[in-house]
Protein backbone atom coordinates (compact mmCIF):
# COMPACT_ATOMS: atom_id res chain seq x y z
CA UNK A 1 0.00 0.00 0.00
CA UNK A 2 1.26 3.51 -0.91
CA UNK A 3 -0.26 6.75 0.36
CA UNK A 4 -1.29 8.89 2.87
CA UNK A 5 -3.23 7.44 6.30
CA UNK A 6 -3.33 5.42 8.95
CA UNK A 7 -2.39 0.85 8.40
CA UNK A 8 -5.99 0.75 10.44
CA UNK A 9 -8.16 2.14 7.56
CA UNK A 10 -11.09 0.92 7.49
CA UNK A 11 -11.67 2.96 4.28
CA UNK A 12 -9.15 3.29 1.55
CA UNK A 13 -9.78 5.91 -1.37
CA UNK A 14 -8.12 4.88 -4.23
CA UNK A 15 -6.43 7.93 -6.37
CA UNK A 16 -4.49 7.73 -9.66
CA UNK A 17 -2.17 10.49 -8.87
CA UNK A 18 0.09 11.71 -6.16
CA UNK A 19 1.58 14.82 -4.98
CA UNK A 20 4.04 16.22 -7.49
CA UNK A 21 6.57 17.10 -4.50
CA UNK A 22 10.13 15.14 -4.20
CA UNK A 23 9.20 14.08 -0.86
CA UNK A 24 5.98 11.66 -2.29
CA UNK A 25 7.30 11.26 -6.07
CA UNK A 26 9.13 7.72 -4.66
CA UNK A 27 6.94 7.08 -1.52
CA UNK A 28 6.55 3.28 -1.20
CA UNK A 29 4.90 2.98 1.75
CA UNK A 30 1.37 4.09 3.80
CA UNK A 31 2.41 7.57 5.49
CA UNK A 32 0.08 8.69 8.03
CA UNK A 33 0.49 12.75 7.46
CA UNK A 34 1.56 14.85 10.44
CA UNK A 35 -0.44 18.04 11.73
CA UNK A 36 0.03 21.01 9.28
CA UNK A 37 1.08 18.56 6.64
CA UNK A 38 -1.83 19.18 4.29
CA UNK A 39 -1.25 22.43 4.70
CA UNK A 40 2.20 22.24 3.31
CA UNK A 41 1.43 19.82 0.47
CA UNK A 42 -1.06 22.79 -0.39
CA UNK A 43 1.08 25.57 -0.02
CA UNK A 44 4.12 23.50 -2.72
CA UNK A 45 0.74 22.31 -4.75
CA UNK A 46 -2.14 24.69 -5.05
CA UNK A 47 -5.34 24.93 -5.76
CA UNK A 48 -5.95 21.09 -6.94
CA UNK A 49 -5.08 19.01 -3.78
CA UNK A 50 -6.78 21.57 -1.51
CA UNK A 51 -9.92 20.27 -3.52
CA UNK A 52 -8.84 16.46 -3.30
CA UNK A 53 -8.40 17.01 1.00
CA UNK A 54 -11.47 19.70 1.42
CA UNK A 55 -13.78 17.02 -0.47
CA UNK A 56 -12.19 14.00 0.96
CA UNK A 57 -12.97 16.04 4.83
CA UNK A 58 -16.29 16.60 3.53
CA UNK A 59 -16.85 13.01 2.85
CA UNK A 60 -15.21 11.52 5.27
CA UNK A 61 -16.16 13.72 8.57
CA UNK A 62 -19.64 12.86 7.68
CA UNK A 63 -19.53 9.37 8.70
CA UNK A 64 -16.41 9.31 11.11
CA UNK A 65 -16.86 12.94 13.19
CA UNK A 66 -14.17 11.47 15.74
CA UNK A 67 -15.44 14.60 18.21
CA UNK A 68 -14.40 17.21 15.85
CA UNK A 69 -16.95 20.04 15.84
CA UNK A 70 -16.60 20.34 11.53
CA UNK A 71 -15.22 19.06 8.03
CA UNK A 72 -12.36 21.96 8.12
CA UNK A 73 -10.90 20.68 11.94
CA UNK A 74 -10.99 16.81 11.28
CA UNK A 75 -9.55 17.72 7.57
CA UNK A 76 -6.72 19.63 9.80
CA UNK A 77 -6.30 17.36 13.08
CA UNK A 78 -6.83 13.84 11.53
CA UNK A 79 -7.61 13.55 7.82
CA UNK A 80 -5.29 10.97 6.35
CA UNK A 81 -2.91 10.85 10.29
CA UNK A 82 -2.14 8.02 12.48
CA UNK A 83 -5.61 8.31 13.76
CA UNK A 84 -7.69 8.74 10.70
CA UNK A 85 -9.67 5.67 9.68
CA UNK A 86 -9.50 6.10 5.95
CA UNK A 87 -6.52 6.07 3.91
CA UNK A 88 -5.63 7.76 0.33
CA UNK A 89 -4.13 5.39 -1.31
CA UNK A 90 -1.95 5.94 -4.65
CA UNK A 91 -2.33 2.11 -5.67
CA UNK A 92 -4.54 0.01 -7.18
CA UNK A 93 -7.22 -1.86 -4.91
CA UNK A 94 -5.76 -5.03 -4.17
CA UNK A 95 -7.14 -8.66 -5.35
CA UNK A 96 -10.57 -9.74 -3.64
CA UNK A 97 -9.10 -12.56 -2.54
CA UNK A 98 -6.27 -10.31 -0.25
CA UNK A 99 -8.65 -7.64 1.00
CA UNK A 100 -9.27 -7.01 4.68
CA UNK A 101 -12.70 -8.17 5.25
CA UNK A 102 -13.70 -5.11 6.66
CA UNK A 103 -12.41 -2.53 4.72
CA UNK A 104 -14.12 -0.66 1.90
CA UNK A 105 -12.43 0.65 -1.45
CA UNK A 106 -13.66 3.88 -3.50
CA UNK A 107 -11.99 4.42 -6.42
CA UNK A 108 -12.23 8.17 -7.23
CA UNK A 109 -12.88 8.77 -10.39
CA UNK A 110 -14.46 6.85 -13.44
CA UNK A 111 -11.68 6.97 -15.62
CA UNK A 112 -9.11 5.43 -13.46
CA UNK A 113 -11.89 2.58 -12.62
CA UNK A 114 -11.90 2.08 -16.39
CA UNK A 115 -7.84 1.58 -16.39
CA UNK A 116 -7.88 -0.45 -13.24
CA UNK A 117 -10.14 -2.95 -15.09
CA UNK A 118 -12.26 -3.51 -12.46
CA UNK A 119 -14.94 -6.68 -13.07
CA UNK A 120 -18.13 -6.86 -11.33
CA UNK A 121 -19.14 -3.28 -11.20
CA UNK A 122 -22.97 -2.16 -11.15
CA UNK A 123 -23.54 1.30 -12.44
CA UNK A 124 -25.95 2.57 -10.61
CA UNK A 125 -25.94 5.79 -12.61
CA UNK A 126 -23.15 7.66 -14.62
CA UNK A 127 -21.13 8.84 -11.78
CA UNK A 128 -21.44 6.18 -9.14
CA UNK A 129 -20.72 1.50 -9.11
CA UNK A 130 -21.06 -0.88 -6.75
CA UNK A 131 -19.31 -4.02 -6.14
CA UNK A 132 -20.65 -5.08 -2.87
CA UNK A 133 -19.03 -8.78 -2.64
CA UNK A 134 -15.44 -6.58 -2.77
CA UNK A 135 -17.15 -3.82 -0.60
CA UNK A 136 -15.78 -1.56 -3.88
CA UNK A 137 -17.34 1.87 -4.61
CA UNK A 138 -16.28 3.89 -8.03
CA UNK A 139 -17.44 7.38 -6.85
CA UNK A 140 -16.74 11.26 -9.01
CA UNK A 141 -13.05 12.69 -8.97
CA UNK A 142 -12.33 14.15 -5.42
CA UNK A 143 -13.31 17.68 -6.72
CA UNK A 144 -15.75 20.24 -5.62
CA UNK A 145 -17.76 20.05 -9.10
CA UNK A 146 -16.99 16.30 -9.67
CA UNK A 147 -17.93 15.33 -5.98
CA UNK A 148 -20.53 17.72 -5.35
CA UNK A 149 -22.06 18.08 -1.62
CA UNK A 150 -25.26 16.31 -3.02
CA UNK A 151 -22.94 13.51 -4.79
CA UNK A 152 -21.45 12.98 -1.32
CA UNK A 153 -24.42 12.05 0.25
CA UNK A 154 -24.91 9.44 -2.51
CA UNK A 155 -21.67 8.38 -1.46
CA UNK A 156 -21.91 8.65 2.06
CA UNK A 157 -25.03 6.23 1.43
CA UNK A 158 -23.58 3.48 -0.16
CA UNK A 159 -20.61 3.44 2.05
CA UNK A 160 -23.04 3.16 5.09
CA UNK A 161 -24.38 0.37 2.73
CA UNK A 162 -21.67 -2.01 2.69
CA UNK A 163 -21.06 -0.96 6.61
CA UNK A 164 -23.99 -3.22 7.59
CA UNK A 165 -24.63 -5.63 4.59
CA UNK A 166 -25.01 -9.27 5.49
CA UNK A 167 -21.91 -11.13 6.13
CA UNK A 168 -23.23 -13.98 3.95
CA UNK A 169 -22.56 -11.96 0.79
Amino acid sequence: MIGFGSKNFSIAIHIANRPELDEYRDLKVLKALSPQEIDQIVLKTGNHWRKIFNVSAKFIYQIHTQGQESWQAYRDQILFQEKSPVALLFSAPPPAETQAPDVIHIVAGRTYAKELGLEGLFWLDDQFAINETQSLIVCPYLDYRQLSNARIETLVSLVEKLQHKPEDI
